[in-house]
C-alpha cells in the first residue's frame, strides 16, 4: 500500500486504498472482496461491515478519488495563471498518478450506474472550472452546451487511449515532459481554438448558436426519438 504504512490508517482506510489500487490494476468485475481484504491484511468480513457490498466498497473509493480531485482543484486561486495553473493540477491528478489513471480507465470503459455516475461527477466538476475559466477571461465557449465534455475529452482521452497511443510516441506519453508538453498544447487548444488563428487573420466571426443540449439536433434529425 503505497504513500503511508498501513498501521497509519484506519481498517476501513486500508480496505478503502487497497481496494483503489486493486481496482486500478485489475478493475472492479475482476477483483474480489477476499483480494481486497488480503491486500490490506484484514479480515475479509471487514468489508460488509464497513462498506456493505462491494458495490458500496466501490462507491466510497469513488468518492474517495472525488475528493482528492475536488480539494487540488479548489487550492488553485483565481488569477491570471488560472488556465496554467488548472493545467497543471489537471496533469497531476489525471496523469502523473499510474493508480489514479487505472481507476479512471477501467472504471469508465466498464461503464454500468457507477461509471455512469462517475462520469457525471467529473462532467459536473468541469462545469464548474469552465464558469471559473469564463470568469477569468471575461466570456465563455462559443458551444457552451459540448464545451464540458470537450474538455473531458481532452483531459481524459490520454488515459483511456494510453495503450494503444503509446506506440505512436518516442517518450512515455505520461512522463513528466510529455505531461507537461500536452498540458500547454491543451492550454493554446482551449485559448484559440483549433483554428482561431486562421479566423482571426480572416477577420471571420464565429458561427453563433442558440442554447442547446448536447445532441439535441441529432435528436431532431432522427424524429425527436434519438434513434
Amino acid at each position: 500500500m503505497r504513500n503511508v504504512e498501513r498501521g497509519d490508517l484506519t481498517g476501513r482506510a486500508r480496505l478503502r486504498d487497497a481496494a483503489l489500487e486493486l481496482f486500478a490494476e485489475r478493475g472492479f468485475e475482476a477483483t474480489s472482496t477476499r483480494a481486497v481484504a488480503a491486500a490490506a491484511g484484514l479480515s475479509p468480513a471487514l468489508v460488509t461491515r464497513h462498506f456493505g457490498s462491494k458495490e458500496g466498497l466501490r462507491a466510497a473509493v469513488d468518492e474517495h478519488v472525488l475528493a482528492l480531485f475536488g480539494r487540488a482543484l479548489a487550492a488553485v486561486r483565481p488569477g491570471e495563471r488560472l488556465m496554467e495553473s488548472l493545467g497543471e493540477v489537471s496533469a497531476r491528478l489525471f496523469g502523473a498518478d499510474p493508480v489514479l489513471r487505472g481507476y479512471l480507465r477501467h472504471s469508465l470503459i466498464e461503464g454500468g450506474r457507477a461509471g455512469e455516475a462517475l462520469f457525471g461527477r467529473l462532467l459536473a466538476g468541469a462545469k464548474a472550472e469552465l464558469s471559473r475559466l469564463d470568469a477569468a477571461h471575461g466570456g465563455g465557449a462559443a458551444d457552451a452546451a459540448w464545451a464540458p465534455f470537450q474538455l473531458l475529452s481532452v483531459v481524459l482521452g490520454p488515459l483511456l487511449l494510453e495503450r494503444v497511443a503509446q506506440p505512436h510516441l518516442a517518450a512515455p506519453m505520461f512522463g513528466p515532459e510529455a505531461l507537461a508538453e500536452r498540458s500547454a498544447a491543451n492550454q493554446r487548444l482551449l485559448l484559440r481554438g483549433w483554428y482561431g488563428r486562421l479566423e482571426e487573420r480572416s477577420g471571420a466571426q464565429p458561427e453563433e448558436r442558440p442554447e442547446e443540449r448536447p445532441g439535441e439536433r441529432a435528436g431532431e434529425r432522427n424524429g425527436g426519438n434519438g434513434g
